[in-house]
């Protein structure tokens, strides 16, 4: 009879000890400790309960506490306090129940594989995503590059840019930050993709996006601005040129004020405050805040979310397409639905052999819309640690940290059907008298149609040359 109760202890610790890993109070029951195991399964539902009714009442409050740095810290204080719930109760039905065969101490160990797991998990991601927050959004401001050996512009005589009233445009280097839910207008947002990388000199914006939202309704207005718009309006006191403008094409407008920082002085740095003005000024828009990602940082995001996939609808080929790591390679995309990495994917958007300006645009919208419809809450946790690296080395942005629960707070009402884009060509708004690879536009009209593509969405995409977010992969540009 006493050897058979010193067996039952024996089995008796190690289910014990795997019961209260899952279940705190469990194996408490299991070892005859009623009334402490009742008391810690009431304490379980307690915090199930909890759960339950922040996941599905309390989402975007979660999600705001997720990119927040005091809450984040208040998220690894109650995970500690929960792994020690869960450890202490593991450990007391272990001891509770006696016997300490091989099997009760491999069980225990399997137990607290089971109670540290889970933390340990999620105390990573705590803290990656902390550091995440704390180095792209705690303040830090991208550095002008180091002078380089070149010529400035000279625009010869005064020019006067089609459309220009500069005392009726709006500045756009205010430091006063939008208070998004309070009665605001419309949220602007720049986003630039650099052709900064391996063996190159100075940085030019290739993608330039504004993106335009209305924070009561969720409407986006999204317009790809061409690199090759001409003499684009500066705000007064930027640049050196008589004509209160920019003379080559925009997308060298960063690296001029990398080259001549002194020429563009404001808020921030000299090349933020030449973009944000000269985009403000074309479009008549507050341009609030920016974001840049270089070419390693876009091939970088995409492979953390495990590749893209789009419908290409017409072949594409460059025989000569410079690799972001520095020389050139062949590369070719035959029509038909394909999973692209980073790297192709990063191609796809830039060529721009046989393929016009917009024809390039269109497919980085394509890419765009294709990868915020196709990542989820899983992809994002999958490869969290790959996503943040990516995004902490290559990503540079004026966002402060206080305004990120902000942001969130707009995510339900944002969906990319509710996303209208205007085809900014030079067939809708271009003029005439250009340079070779230069453009000059109709920066009135495209004011006029920009302002109805934000406040009308609907009946703009009926009169106007736009297009959807949803529908731009479907048919193919020249």
């Amino acid at each position: 009879m006493t050897e058979r109760t010193h067996r039952g202890n024996h089995a008796r610790s190690g289910a014990a000890a795997l019961a209260s890993s899952i279940a705190p109070g469990w194996g408490q029951i299991l070892v005859g400790r009623g009334n402490v195991g009742r008391v810690l399964l009431v304490i379980d539902g307690v915090l199930v309960v909890v759960l339950v009714v922040l996941v599905l009442f309390f989402r975007i409050e979660l999600l705001q506490a997720w990119v927040t740095p005091t809450a984040l810290l208040g998220i690894l204080a109650v995970n500690l306090g929960v792994l020690l719930y869960r450890g202490v109760a593991a450990i007391d039905s272990f001891v509770s129940a006696g016997g300490r065969g091989a099997w009760d101490w491999f069980a225990g160990v399997v137990a607290g594989v089971i109670v540290l797991a889970p933390h340990l998990l999620l105390g990573s991601l705590v803290l990656t995503q902390y550091d995440l927050i704390d180095t792209v959004f705690g303040g830090g401001q991208p550095t002008a590059a180091a002078p380089v050996t070149t010529t400035a512009i000279d625009p010869g005589p005064t020019t006067t840019v089609m459309g220009l009233t500069s005392t009726t445009l709006v500045p756009t280097t205010s430091t006063t930050a939008p208070t998004i839910w309070d009665g605001q207008e419309r949220l602007n947002i720049l986003l630039l993709g650099s052709d900064a990388g391996e063996g190159r000199i100075g940085t030019r914006t290739d993608t330039m996006i504004l993106v335009s939202i209305d924070p009561e309704s969720g409407n986006v207005a999204m317009f790809s601005i061409p690199r090759n718009l001409t003499f684009a309006p500066l705000p007064e006191g930027m640049g050196l040129w008589d004509c209160n403008c920019f003379p080559d094409i925009l997308a060298h407008l960063w690296a001029n004020g990398e080259w001549y920082p002194d020429a563009f002085p404001g808020p921030l740095e000299p090349p933020v405050n030449a973009l944000k003005g000269a985009v403000g000024l074309i479009f008549d828009v507050d341009v609030h805040y920016y974001a840049k990602v270089d070419l390693k940082g876009f091939v970088d995001v995409v492979d953390a979310l495990g590749g893209v996939t789009i419908d290409i609808p017409e072949r594409i080929a460059d025989p000569t397409y410079p690799h972001e790591d520095g020389g050139t390679e062949s590369l070719v995309f035959e029509p038909g639905v394909q999973l692209l990495d980073g790297h192709h994917a990063l191609a796809y958007g830039r060529i721009r052999r046989n393929s016009g300006d917009f024809a390039r645009m269109h497919r980085q919208r394509c890419l765009l819309g294709a990868l915020v419809r196709q990542t989820g809450p899983l992809d994002v946790i999958s490869g969290f640690e790959e996503l943040a690296s990516a995004v902490k080395e290559n990503v540079v942005t004026d966002i402060p940290v206080e305004a990120l629960p902000d942001f969130v707070e707009l995510l339900p009402k944002v969906h990319t059907s509710r996303v209208a884009s205007l085809r900014i060509t030079r067939y809708n708004y271009g003029v005439g008298g250009n340079n070779p690879g230069t453009q000059r536009y109709d920066l009135d009209q495209l004011r006029m149609d920009a302002r109805l593509l934000m406040e009308d969405p609907e009946a703009a995409l009926a009169t106007l040359d736009g297009d959807g977010l949803d529908a731009t992969c479907e048919e193919s540009f020249d």
